[in-house]
């Protein structure tokens, strides 16, 4: 992406702010201007006090540079907090929409894009974007006030030295340039390698108990130690450029300064000159000199920030790959069958995972789908909610295809409980009411006790205000199972999908969840795959999945009689 390409991106993101951003500049303007009044005010105070003795300026002159000192020092406040309210509204804004952006990706998009990376972006990059905008660039601004009208100041003072000054101006500009390209390749490089630590550390910690039960924590350690010298390599071959770059401003600045001072300083000795204009315009010329060399100090962050927006805009360009069509309709409430049409679905395009399944489920029917390993049961569910869109035929609810109907229409009427459970690091009660405030307490504790939750709750010292930790860490597995299921039972859905929800828990506990799925599946649709075929003898119906087809299919007893596939796996438990 170039930068006029960024550049003009970040102007959208901080254009519904140009009335903060113009008082900003019409102060960094007065900020600059005061600076000029500052060095102005150096001749009368040398050549009227020190050299003329002037009574009447000494009563004046200080009092004067005192309240310029007051008055630009409430115009760089109003400056400074002008720039912090846009640039802190920028991080909430971007944040939030990037995140949103997240959000709205097909499950394929985190398969392929690692934690790390994602929280990376949606921090450390929009951080380095707002550093760049706020503090950088709208400071140049005010530094290049600063410059034009101390410019204007010396060469009223004396045209001569001005013109000796300006031959440094470009030389300064050479190696901010230079400098600036390598900067900014050695930034995406950082913030990558940043991603890649922040992506490690999340697996060892998430992974903790794997990590402990092999003994690994240093290996963990030693895998991390690598990754974090990468990024110390990366960080110490900008510093060592940086360390190049600083003298050689210094040096091209002292060189301009001692040229100055040679020809200012002979022009009072011949009587070309006052004392109190050589000392002003020298005053002046160091006030254009900071902020010339202070560009040599941003400009690391300019190629920080420029790099970290190249990464956000490049992330909310991404398409979901699944999203609703222009002139999609919200689904009708379920009520007669879901039909699976010649399906076809692939991951990738060598391997194909559903082959041409033909399948009709009726409304209040209790389907189980068992197979091998890898036959395709959990993608043909996950079809269902969209999660991946088939290649080819189609899904009908009601006869509607669910590509024709809008996302959140379609998966409101359908609840999932798989054998992952998925708890966020809140109460009990937020992760049953999940996002639903206005769900009464007397909805949450009955789907709790629908889910056998509601004993192991109310022993709990603090009852559904307890915070179950990271993942439900704090709870064992089949408590955590049942919060999913009051979770489920709470959202009411007419079609439910319950992915392998008992395969992980101990006998007690799984007893405990199959009669909260009980009640949960109760006049509900239900796709059901199972692990332990003994939990879906009751099922309406049975299909064997094989090799992403439909190889049996019926009732347990008619099954177990055609001696195949689903007695091959009722045999093996």
């Amino acid at each position: 992406m170039s930068n006029k390409e960024l550049l003009s991106r970040l102007y959208e993101v901080v254009q519904p702010y140009r009335g903060k951003l113009l008082i900003a500049m019409v102060a960094a303007f007065l900020v600059a201007s005061l600076n000029g009044a500052q060095a102005w005010l150096v001749k009368p105070l040398l050549d009227k006090i020190f050299f003329e003795k002037n009574l009447s300026y000494l009563n004046i002159l200080p009092f004067a540079l005192m309240l310029i000192f007051i008055v630009k020092g409430f115009f760089y406040g109003l400056n400074y907090f002008m720039l912090q309210t846009v640039g802190q509204k920028v991080i909430l804004i971007m944040r939030t929409r990037l995140f949103n952006h997240v959000c709205n990706q097909p499950l394929s998009f985190f398969h392929n894009t690692t934690t790390g990376d994602l929280i990376s972006r949606v921090m450390a990059d929009i951080m380095m974007l707002q550093a760049a905008l706020s503090t950088v660039v709208i400071g140049l601004l005010r530094d290049f006030f600063q410059v034009i009208i101390l410019l204007v100041v010396i060469f009223t003072m004396n045209w001569k030295l001005a013109l000796i000054s300006l031959i440094f101006i470009p030389m300064a500009s050479v190696p901010i340039v230079k400098f600036g390209k390598i900067f900014r390749r050695l930034s995406v490089t950082i913030q990558e390698e940043t991603a890649n630590t922040s992506s490690m550390m999340h697996e060892s910690i998430t992974g903790a108990p794997v990590v402990k039960a092999f003994g690994m924590e240093e290996y963990e350690t030693s895998r991390f130690r690598r990754q974090v010298t990468k990024l110390y390599d990366v960080l110490m071959e900008k510093a060592s450029y940086y360390r190049f770059q600083h003298p050689l401003m210094e040096g091209i600045g002292g060189f301009g300064i001692v040229m100055i001072i040679w020809f200012g300083g002979k022009a009072v000795i011949t009587g070309e000159s006052t004392p109190g204009t050589f000392f002003s315009f020298l005053t002046a010329l160091f006030m254009i000199y900071e902020p010339i060399k202070g560009v040599s100090k941003v400009n690391v962050t300019i190629q920080d920030g420029l790099a970290a927006a190249g990464r956000v805009f490049t992330l909310l360009d991404v398409k979901p790959d699944i999203r609703d069509k222009d002139n999609a309709t919200a689904l009708a409430p379920f009520r007669k069958s879901i039909d699976f049409n010649t399906i076809h679905f692939r991951y990738t395009e060598e391997s194909e995972v559903i082959k041409g399944i033909n399948l009709s489920v009726k409304a209040g029917e209790v389907l189980a789908i068992v197979g091998p390993s890898g036959s395709g049961k959990s993608t043909l569910t996950n079809l269902l909610p969209r999660f991946f869109d088939i290649q080819e035929g189609s899904i009908e609810i009601d006869g509607v295809d669910i590509r024709d109907v809008t996302l959140n229409s379609l998966r409101n009427q359908i609840g999932i409980v798989t054998q992952q459970t998925i708890l966020f690091n809140d109460t009990i009660r937020n992760n049953i009411a999940y996002g639903d405030d206005e769900t009464s307490e007397d909805d949450i504790r009955q789907a709790a006790a629908n889910a056998n939750a509601l004993d192991f709750i109310e022993k709990l010292p603090k009852g559904f205000d307890t915070n179950i930790g990271e993942s439900g860490v704090k709870l064992s597995g089949g408590e955590r199972q049942r919060l999913c299921i009051a979770r489920a039972i709470l959202k009411n859905a007419p079609i439910l999908i319950l992915d392998e929800a008992t395969s992980s828990l101990d006998t007690e506990s799984e007893r405990k969840v199959q009669n909260a799925l009980e009640n949960l599946m109760k006049d509900r649709t239900t796709l059901v795959i199972a692990h332990r075929l003994s939990t879906i003898k009751d099922a309406d119906r049975i299909i064997v999945i094989k090799d992403g087809g439909i190889v049996e299919e019926g009732s347990h007893d008619t099954l177990l009689a055609q001696n195949g596939e689903y007695e091959k796996l009722y045999n093996m438990q």
